[in-house]
C-alpha cells in the first residue's frame, strides 16, 4: 500500500467515525391510515403546503390529518405524527402550529409557546395569541400573560379569538385573586344568554365559574344553566356542575343486585327457591284444625279488603314538572319541558272502579 492509498483509507475512516453517527437512531414514520385524503385539511392549510413538492405535500397532509384524528384519543400517536410533519415541512406555519397544539394538550407549555411564536413569525397571523397567553399562565408567568394580552396584537383578533382571549385573561385574574377583574374581563356584547354562537357555551361557563369564585352562587347557577342550554356539542361540563349545585345524586341501582349475584353464584330467586311442599303441609294442618281460609265468607273478604284499603297510604298526585322549572331561565325557542296533554288533569288522579263500586251501583231486587 502506497502513501496515497493510506491517506484515502484514513480519510474514509474519519468520515465514517462516531462524530457523524446520530446519537439516537431515527424512528420510522408513523403509519397513515388508508382513508386519509389531502382534501380532509382546511383550504388555508392546503394552500400553505403548495410550497412543498407534490409528494412531500401529500405526506405532510396525511400526518396533519392523523394528528387531528388522534389528538383526543391517542396523544402520543398525535405527537409522533406532528414531529414527523415538522421534520418534513418545518418552514410551514400551519405545521408548527399543529405541533404547538399537541404540546399544549400534553402540558408542555414551553414547547407549545415556542412553536406558536414560530408559527406567528412565519405567517404574520396573531390567531394563536390566546394560546400563547394561556401558555404564559401555565408557566406561572401571570404578569407576562397580562402584558401579552394587552398588547396591540389583541385588537386585530377575530371575534371568536377575542372571546377566547377574554376567557384566558379571566382565568389569569382569578389565579391572582382579582375576582372583580375576572368578571369584568368577560363582560361585553357577547355575554348575552340569548345568543347561540360557537363560543357562547364556553363564555357562559367561564362567567359562571367567575361568579362562583366570587361567592355569587345563585347567579352562578343561572349562568351554568345558560351554558348547559347553549352547549349542544358538550364542550363543557355545565350540566354536571348544575347537578352538583342542585344536589342531584345519581345512584346505580344495579350495583347491589350484581353483588348479591356474585356472592350467591346466581340470582336471588336461585338462592331462595320456592318450596310448594311447605304450603301443602300448612294447608293440611289447617284442615285438621277445621279452618278453611280459602272458603272465607263474602262479608269477611269484603271487610278485609276495606281494612286493607284504609291501611294503604294515600298517594297524592305529583307536582307538575313545569312548576319545578319556573325558576330556571328558559330559551325563547321551544320549552325545555314538554307540556302534558290538556285532556288530562294533573291534580285529578284516575281511579278505576273496584268491586265495591259495582255492588253499590246495582239496584236492590224487590
Amino acid at each position: 500500500m502506497n502513501r496515497e492509498q493510506a491517506q484515502d483509507v484514513e480519510r474514509a475512516q474519519r468520515g465514517s467515525g462516531p462524530r457523524l453517527t446520530p446519537r439516537t437512531p431515527r424512528l420510522p414514520d408513523p403509519v397513515i391510515a388508508d382513508d386519509v385524503s389531502m382534501s380532509d385539511l382546511d383550504r388555508s392549510v392546503r394552500a400553505e403546503l403548495r410550497t412543498l413538492s407534490k409528494e412531500n405535500a401529500v405526506g405532510v397532509a396525511g400526518h396533519l390529518v392523523m394528528v387531528a384524528r388522534l389528538l383526543d384519543v391517542d396523544l402520543e400517536g398525535a405527537q409522533a405524527h406532528a414531529e414527523t410533519a415538522v421534520r418534513r415541512a418545518g418552514r410551514v406555519a400551519a405545521v408548527r402550529e399543529v405541533r404547538g397544539m399537541v404540546a399544549y394538550r400534553a402540558g408542555d407549555y414551553q414547547l407549545a409557546l415556542t412553536e406558536f411564536r414560530t408559527a406567528r413569525r412565519l405567517s404574520g397571523s396573531n390567531a394563536t395569541l390566546p394560546l400563547m397567553v394561556d401558555c404564559e399562565r401555565g408557566l406561572g408567568r401571570h404578569e407576562r400573560a397580562l402584558e401579552l394580552a394587552a398588547g396591540p396584537e389583541a385588537r386585530t383578533l377575530a371575534p371568536a379569538e377575542q372571546v377566547e382571549l377574554a376567557i384566558v385573561v379571566s382565568g389569569v385574574r382569578r389565579d391572582l385573586g382579582q375576582l372583580d377583574a375576572a368578571l369584568l374581563a368577560l363582560r361585553g356584547p357577547q355575554l348575552d344568554p340569548r345568543l347561540r354562537k360557537p363560543w357562547s357555551a364556553r363564555l357562559f361557563y367561564a362567567y359562571a365559574e367567575a361568579l362562583a369564585a366570587a361567592g355569587s352562587d345563585e347567579e352562578a347557577r343561572v349562568w351554568f344553566a345558560d351554558a348547559a342550554d347553549a352547549d349542544a356539542d358538550l364542550e363543557t361540563d355545565a350540566a354536571e356542575r348544575l347537578e352538583e349545585i342542585d344536589g342531584v345524586v345519581l345512584l346505580d341501582l344495579l350495583d347491589g343486585e350484581e353483588e348479591d349475584e356474585a356472592d350467591t353464584g346466581g340470582t336471588t330467586s336461585d338462592a331462595l327457591p320456592w318450596d310448594e311442599s311447605q304450603d301443602q303441609q300448612q294447608d293440611e294442618q289447617l284442615d285438621r284444625a277445621g279452618v278453611t281460609p280459602r272458603d272465607e265468607p263474602a262479608d269477611n273478604a269484603q271487610g278485609k279488603a276495606q281494612d286493607e284499603s284504609q291501611d294503604s297510604p294515600q298517594v297524592e298526585p305529583a307536582d307538575s314538572p313545569r312548576d319545578e322549572a319556573q325558576g330556571e331561565p328558559q330559551d325563547e325557542g321551544e320549552p325545555l319541558i314538554e307540556p302534558q296533554d290538556k285532556g288530562e288533569s294533573e291534580d285529578t288522579p284516575k281511579v278505576d272502579p273496584g268491586d265495591g263500586a259495582e255492588q253499590t251501583d246495582e239496584e236492590p231486587q224487590s
